[in-house]
């Protein structure tokens, strides 16, 4: 543990738990301007202070300043705003959709805050994957509990110290610690708990939600196929996939994974990479401002190790340095399926290339394994993409792109399956830190019509609860439908018939000047 970092004392997290408790019973957060009084200050916390947070990003990450900025900070400050422009609209109460035997009972959905909600952070992304979630959960209405990662110990602390600053503390707390904290903060009941991290503690954390019937949603990772088209934008692709996968010396749950290609297509394909990777680092990598750290000496191990027991050959790249926790951007082509970089999520910046006969052999390997979080595609064809997107299934599909998406305005973020469950993002993290309160107020005269259900129970008056309640439905099928045809196809037949009739045409006119 740094020396930046002092944990919250154990018996403190429970006085801590109580006092948002209460104060969330007293109705503070509620208010709509007290939740923009909260956001915004929130906002300036990151705006007043972003030399900082790059200083503590570089001590924590070595995160150069562009990465910084982009990856992290501006972000963040983009989400903040995106929920200050939306938040009202969508704490409205909205009415129910038209029902003829429920409109009378004015049905309605009140949007109201879960209570006390718990966001565990983690350290690749320890402002955008902690700050928007703040802001969503302030928005709704909450009070929060952030658990940060201990692992980046100057952000973590620079975030503890500013919460206590900029914002009311009596609803909102950040609690520093490790496995022992967060232990104790799972012992109690939340109104929700957001996890990103890694798929075993994803577990333990899950687990532990159900001991106190908290709901829990899981921003996990996995590994992110990509399939590359051998008749690709070559160049763009090459550009894209480097730069995702050094991004953040990789450390990134969406990033490109491992890389797809037709056997007869790889070693066009690494000379690309290997063209863009001088274009990228005309000196070294490591050079001071460029390439992310490791985020630990274990981290690094862990990486380094995969690297030196792959039966694949190292194309690119593959520079290491321990006492700094460098790995350059390598990447490794002829890797087999049973190899170790096949083993597990890399989070690292190695890109295996894994050549296969055909992409229906590459789609039956990704379909044999977890569903990962992203599955990216490079091809200027609308059929490929179409083939991977719809044999795949993944928390995102991207074309021709990768690792950008988690910020994209109007999209919602999260896994399926073992990448993880819940959405956020702009309203999707509103809602997932709102509870859909349904609401009724049924006037006294709605007994003239529903009356029958009034005991005792007669003859008469289940006659009069059919002609109310019973349902009509489309006819019986007869079968099931015929083969789906589609509008590509036909499209294609309307061309194919069109051009015949033309070419009638012309043919019957030439022939009647004969």
């Amino acid at each position: 543990m740094s020396d930046q970092l002092v944990f919250t004392p154990l018996d403190e997290i429970e006085k801590i738990y109580n006092e948002l408790k209460a104060t969330f019973a007293s109705g503070k957060s509620r208010p709509i301007p007290y939740r923009r009084y909260q956001l915004l200050q929130l906002a300036y916390m990151l705006k007043d202070n972003i030399k900082l947070f790059e200083d503590a990003l570089e001590a924590d990450l070595g995160r150069p300043q562009l990465e910084a900025r982009m990856l992290d900070i501006d972000p963040s400050l983009v989400e903040i705003k995106s929920t200050l422009a939306g938040f009202e609209k969508w704490a409205r109460q909205e009415s129910a959709p038209f029902s003829i035997n429920f409109s009378p009972m004015r049905p309605v959905i009140r949007k109201e805050p879960k209570g006390i909600v718990l966001i565990i952070s983690p350290f690749n992304y320890p402002l955008f994957l902690t700050i928007p979630l703040m802001a969503s959960a302030i928005a709704a209405g909450n009070a929060v509990v952030i658990k940060p990662t201990e692992n980046t110990p100057a952000t973590t602390a620079l975030l503890a110290n500013l919460a206590e600053q900029y914002l009311d503390t009596s609803l909102v707390r950040v609690i520093k610690g490790g496995v022992q904290e967060t232990t104790k903060l799972l012992e109690y009941t939340w109104g929700h708990i957001l996890y990103t991290g890694g798929g075993k503690v994803g577990k333990l954390i899950a687990a532990a939600g159900a001991k106190t019937l908290s709901p829990v949603s899981l921003e996990l990772g996995g590994k992110s196929p990509v399939f590359v088209d051998s008749k690709c934008d070559l160049k763009t692709t090459a550009k894209r996939l480097l730069w995702g996968k050094a991004a953040n010396a990789g450390q990134t749950c969406v990033a490109p994974d491992y890389v797809i290609v037709q056997r007869d297509f790889q070693e066009k394909f690494v000379e690309a990479l290997q063209d863009v990777y001088r274009e990228f680092y005309p000196y070294k990598a490591s050079a001071s401002g460029q390439m992310s750290r490791m985020v630990s000496p274990q981290a690094f191990t862990r990486v380094n190790n995969l690297l030196k027991n792959t039966k694949g050959t190292i194309v690119l790249g593959g520079d290491t340095d321990e006492t700094t926790k460098y790995i350059g951007p390598t990447v490794v082509k002829d890797v087999k399926p049973e190899d170790c970089l096949m083993s597990e999520e890399i989070f690292g910046p190695i890109l295996p290339i894994m050549p296969v006969s055909s992409i229906d052999e590459g789609l039956a390997y990704v379909n044999a394994h977890d569903h990962p979080l992203s599955v990216y595609v490079f091809s200027q064809d609308s059929a490929f993409k179409a083939k991977i997107f719809d044999n795949t299934q993944s928390g995102s599909a991207l074309a021709n792109e990768t690792i950008i998406h988690p910020a994209a305005y109007g999209l919602p973020f999260g896994g399926v399956g073992p990448s993880g469950s819940g959405y956020h993002t702009g309203k999707y993290g509103f809602d997932m830190f709102t509870h859909l309160r349904s609401s009724l107020d049924a006037p006294g005269w709605l007994d003239m019509l529903l009356g029958f259900r009034y005991p005792p129970y007669t003859a008469a008056k289940i006659k009069a609860m059919g002609r109310l309640m019973n349902p009509s439905f489309p006819a019986r099928p007869k079968g099931p439908p015929k083969a789906h045809v589609s509008r590509a196809s036909w499209s294609k037949w309307f061309t194919f018939l069109l051009a015949l009739a033309l070419a009638g045409g012309l043919m019957k006119r030439q022939f009647l000047k004969m």
